[in-house]
């Protein structure tokens, strides 16, 4: 197999500017350029896609970096952006940043190295610098879902602080006395949103206290527990929204385990419109986001910055729908 040396001898140069080159890392005039990327090609140093980026030319890869690959959401988002991205010619290498900033960094640079032709993000742990650093390398990125919407970049995300407010309505129309939230994690942004929906939805009753929101952590377990912490205080509670279906998945469990009965005694609904949501017994009422179009649509707008050279900076806020289910019973 041919080294970084052989690069060096072939085209006359040092190894040091090879690898300059490389990385597109320090100053090389144009001509020593082209020899150390004709060196590269000649000797197979590395991938054709690679050698092809090097010249400035597109490798035909994308990157889509998901927080939690365990939360149904984010492999739903993933198909849609593969199915796009393969319709145009686009592989897609997915990571996994387990919510780690550090992590997500260490993704970032590697793709960077890797000549990428553009990344989507589905992360809270982005930072401001990141993405200005992107830009001035003229990477083109996405945001999508997590993601504040006057952010300096292209955002896709849903209506979250609205469809909030569409869960609790559903309650209060059905006839729930005292509603609860279970809630996310607050430095995630639609976590934040929809607590924020359900706070304004509810605060002007007499029956409402802080209390009645419960950390459930985005998660099954933390739907689980947060169930079990919110009737040990309101036993009277007949609604409960949660802030993702996952932890309205947990929520009712939960409640079973208590040996309270959904509908009968509480009504539950979730937000996401995950398909797990349909297969649950009862069948859970949700706040669908349109997760399959958030994600071809992001491949899209990623494909069109990429073939057209032009970095977008635009907001795409997209609807969500009530499914109303056997979670959720109507009033009689």
């Amino acid at each position: 197999m041919p080294t970084i040396r052989d690069v060096a001898r072939l085209a006359g140069v040092s190894v040091a500017t090879v690898s300059r080159v490389l990385n597109k890392n320090g100053y090389v005039n144009k001509d020593t350029e082209q020899k150390v990327i004709k060196a590269i090609e000649q000797l197979q140093y590395m991938p054709n896609a690679v050698a092809r980026g090097l010249a400035g030319k597109q490798t035909g890869t994308i990157a889509l970096i998901l927080p939690d690959i365990s939360n149904p959401f984010f492999p739903e988002i993933a198909r849609a952006v593969e199915d796009v991205a393969q319709k145009h010619g686009y592989t897609v290498i997915l990571c996994n940043s387990d919510d780690q900033g550090q992590k997500e960094q260490t993704y970032i640079e590697m793709l960077r190295k890797k000549y990428i032709d553009g990344i989507i993000f589905a992360s809270n742990t982005l930072r401001e610098e990141d993405v200005q650093q992107m830009q001035a390398n003229k990477i083109p990125l996405v945001v999508l879902d997590r993601a504040l919407a006057n952010r300096a970049c292209s955002v896709i995300r849903s209506r979250n602080y609205e469809g909030a407010k569409l869960a609790v309505t559903h309650l209060l129309e059905i006839g729930c006395q005292k509603i609860a939230h279970l809630y996310g994690p607050q430095d995630i942004i639609t976590a934040r949103e929809r607590m924020l929906g359900y706070e304004e939805s509810v605060m002007h009753f007499p029956w409402y206290t802080p209390s009645l929101m419960v950390p459930g952590y985005f998660s099954l377990d933390g739907g689980i527990a947060a169930v079990k912490e919110l009737f040990a205080k309101h036993g009277d509670v007949d609604g409960i929204f949660c802030g993702n279906d996952l932890m309205a998945i947990g929520a009712l469990k939960g409640l079973h385990q208590l040996g309270i009965r959904v509908p009968d005694e509480v009504a539950l609904i979730g937000f996401d419109g995950i398909s797990l949501t349909q297969i649950t017994q009862p069948e859970l009422s949700t706040v669908a986001q349109p997760i399959y179009e958030m994600g071809s649509l992001a491949a899209r707008v990623l494909i069109e910055m990429i073939t057209s050279g032009e970095i977008e900076t635009k907001l795409y806020e997209l609807d969500v729908t009530l499914v109303g289910r056997e979670s959720s019973r109507r009033s009689s």
